[in-house]
């Protein structure tokens, strides 16, 4: 009964539309005290404002335009005419300037692994050097790529900053990826040398990296070196390097190589509906300039916070804010190898607890995950060291937002929850601590972002009403091609003219707070109304038996699409036909009879990316016995 009470209270909340304010707590450290004042500053001189920033980080040699623009190819380029090495505002600017003794990374291994340890900035340059010669060594020059597929300890940003080092392009792929998965990047990139780690760890298992790279790796001609990075005492396979044997034999300075702005720092590949997975290039210039900044403003970010980021490096929340802005920002940043839920659901609030973490970065399915095991797990640890919580990929429901916000933060920490993408590389919709928020809203645009919601003529729709999410303008961090594919690319800005496009249906509300609904492709047309996914799940969700919810349209002769729910229940309840229609019922009263699934099918898990996204379209094919499309990035 206790747990019906609480789920009852927050949905109360949560449909109230009530701004949440910070806590004095928070706005002591307010790095932004006057957001709207900021946005309307950058918004009336964007590239000016971007070039604020700019100034804050250290270049070879300054700009001669700050951006150029040509929307026909479409091309975008910022600091052009600069020389840069994002590696020198990660590592060296801080040894320089007498930091180099604190702690860029706590690894916290699965509980019966490993020991615990750490590294300096100092020690992390030295390890970034010895790599980076290794690799010139084997003969790694500027633009080659170098993919990397390593266990989530330090060694692996250290391998990604090594490549930056030299101008080389990282392609990091998630150490939980198939054989297949791997070999198609490796393949796409045209990667020269692999790096890998003989095995990493899971639910107390060991998970054989080096044998999924053998099986990938064989027959690609493109291929010159493996390196691994050795934890246990296997051979090494035939060819195989070792990275501490390659390290040991190498000077620990490391000339940076002296970059254009505009060189590719690394490609991220990211799944599409359909067809194969897409390299989505980033730069060593904007990206460093773009992710600096919104990190240390989304987070308050200060010199005595401790950083925990549940992403893997193998996605872009790893790529730009468990290493690049992190590091460009001075942070000490705690990463967690393993399963959330392993030894049991108290992993991470343990973690809190024991490394002082003030600063807790993840996601709605996470959060929904530990949601499912009842208030008692965070209860037995002090959480008390939070200051800031945030959410990242994909609409977080109002419900797990204000159980995050009151059994993690305690009502005392601020919440962002940070709107972006892959291709977007750095926040575009948030809001920061000393903001009011709104459960189920990111909030509104960053500085010197310009986000609208339109028709599919590109006409701003009213307020309250559902139409698509466009960006009207261009940012330091944003993509700058696919690699191989630019006519793909280029679709991001054709599908609705003068707009950058990104694929999600959402709401502008009468204070300017932007909702975002779900991907246009997960919207449903059921007799003639347009009902998201995202509203159907926000609403199952909010019963008290509903622990995750993934819902589909399917064909239907008289109303064109059906929706379909499929539903994990919370520990202690029971699938039943009663339930189902309860359920079903319960998003009647809280949404619309129009929104009310046909049918409810009670299941152990959903299918996943590996970064905690629902793939709707692969239940949905099942059901429909149609292909599944590209589904490398499935979790299991």
């Amino acid at each position: 009964m206790a747990q019906e009470t609480n789920t009852a209270e927050l949905q109360q909340d949560a449909s109230s539309g009530e701004l949440f304010l910070p806590t004095k707590h928070v706005l002591d450290k307010a790095i932004v005290t006057d957001f709207d004042a900021l946005r309307e500053r950058a918004n009336q001189n964007p590239e000016a404002f971007w070039e604020e920033q700019a100034r804050d980080l250290e270049w070879f040699s300054t700009w001669n335009t700050v951006k150029t623009w040509q929307p026909e190819i479409p091309k975008v380029e910022w600091f052009v005419g600069a020389t840069c090495n994002i590696t020198v505002n990660a590592l060296d600017r801080h040894v320089k300037n007498g930091r180099g003794d604190k702690t860029a990374y706590r690894y916290i291994p699965e509980e019966g692994a490993e020991q615990p340890s750490s590294v300096s900035y100092k020690e992390l340059l030295e390890r970034v050097n010895r790599i980076a010669n290794g690799l010139k060594s084997l003969g790694v020059i500027e633009g080659d790529r170098v993919t990397i597929y390593m266990a989530l300890t330090p060694d692996l940003p250290a391998a990604m900053l090594a490549c930056a080092r030299l101008g080389a392009i990282h392609c990091v792929v998630y150490a939980g990826f198939s054989a297949p998965a791997l070999k198609q990047r490796i393949e796409d990139s045209g990667s020269k040398v692999v790096i890998s780690s003989d095995y990493g760890w899971r639910r107390g298992k060991k998970v054989d990296l080096a044998a999924i790279v053998k099986d990938a790796t064989d027959g690609i001609a493109c291929i010159e070196k493996q390196i691994i990075q050795q934890r246990g005492d296997a051979p090494l396979p035939e060819g195989a390097l070792s990275l501490d044997e390659l390290c040991a034999a190498q000077a620990s300075e490391c000339e940076p190589a002296v970059l254009s702005s505009e060189a590719p720092l690394f490609y991220l590949y990211t799944s599409g509906t359909t067809g194969k997975p897409k390299g989505i290039c980033h730069v060593h210039g904007g990206y460093g300039v773009g992710t600096s900044y919104t990190q240390r403003i989304a987070f308050d970010l200060n010199e005595d916070d401790i950083y925990f980021c549940s992403a893997d490096p193998g996605w872009i929340t790893g790529h730009s804010y468990v290493v690049y802005g992190p590091l460009i920002n001075g942070a000490t940043v705690v990463l967690g190898e393993g399963a959330l839920d392993f030894p049991d659901a108290g992993r991470w609030w343990k973690m809190v607890e024991e490394q002082k973490i003030t600063i807790f970065y993840s996601t709605p399915t996470a959060i929904r995950a530990l949601m499912r095991f009842g208030d008692e797990f965070p209860a037995k640890y002090d959480l008390s060291s939070l200051r800031i919580l945030g959410s990242v990929g994909e609409p977080i429901n109002p419900e797990a937002w204000l159980w995050f916000y009151k059994n993690i933060g305690h009502e005392n920490c601020a919440l962002i929850d940070t709107w972006w993408q892959t291709e977007t590389g750095q926040f575009l919709i948030s809001t920061v601590p000393s903001y009011p928020t709104k459960p189920g809203s990111p909030g509104k645009p960053y500085p010197g972002i310009t986000a609208k919601v339109v028709n599919s003529q590109g006409e701003e729709v009213p307020r309250n009403e559902q139409g698509f999410l466009v960006i009207d303008s261009q940012w330091p961090a944003m993509m700058r091609t696919i690699f191989g594919d630019h006519e793909r690319y280029a679709g991001y800005w054709q599908q609705i003219p003068g707009y950058y496009s990104v694929g999600d249906a959402a709401k502008m509300d009468e204070d300017g707070y932007i909702r975002v609904i779900g991907r246009t492709d997960d919207v449903m047309n059921v007799s003639g109304y347009r009902i998201g996914t995202a509203e159907v799940e926000s609403a199952l969700v909010s019963h008290p038996a509903v622990a995750e919810s993934a819902v589909i349209g399917k064909p239907d002769p008289l109303k064109g699409e059906s929706i379909k729910a499929f539903v994990i229940l919370r520990v202690g309840f029971e699938a039943s036909d009663d339930l189902a229609a309860a359920l079903k019922k319960h998003v009647r009263v809280e949404l619309s009879p129009i929104a009310m699934p046909g049918e409810i099918e009670f299941v152990p898990s959903l299918p996943k990316t590996r970064s905690g996204k629902i793939m709707r379209r692969v239940l949905k094919a099942k059901e429909l016995g149609t292909a599944t499309g590209d589904i490398s990035t499935l979790e299991d």
